[in-house]
């Protein structure tokens, strides 16, 4: 698992290639290999079980995927409802919670 504010190193999809052409050639195993490159060798394994399932590794999955969607192009009017909707809400959960 990643730890906070890790940084994760990013491998040119050229050497992805090379490495998996050296795999596949039979010219050695992913360990070998994460040591020859400097990757870690469950790193290579995944590669390989992505490239047996035709997924193309060069390709970044998750550019622009992740993380909370950007709320651009909003208004003072567009804040103050969403204020309205919590202070709303919140007293909801207030008389809930004096219910029990």
């Amino acid at each position: 698992m990643a730890s906070k504010g890790q940084k994760f190193k990013k491998i040119s999809p050229e050497i992805k290639k090379e490495i998996l052409l050296k795999y596949f050639s039979g010219g050695a195993s992913p360990k070998t290999l994460g040591r020859e490159y400097g990757v870690s060798f469950h790193t290579i394994k995944t590669w390989i079980n992505k490239t047996k399932k035709g997924t193309d590794i060069t390709v970044d999955h998750w550019k622009g995927n992740s993380g909370r969607k950007k709320t651009i192009g909003l208004t003072k009017e567009d804040y103050q409802e969403r204020y309205e909707i919590l202070k709303k809400y919140q007293a909801f959960l207030e008389a809930r919670h004096g219910k029990k």
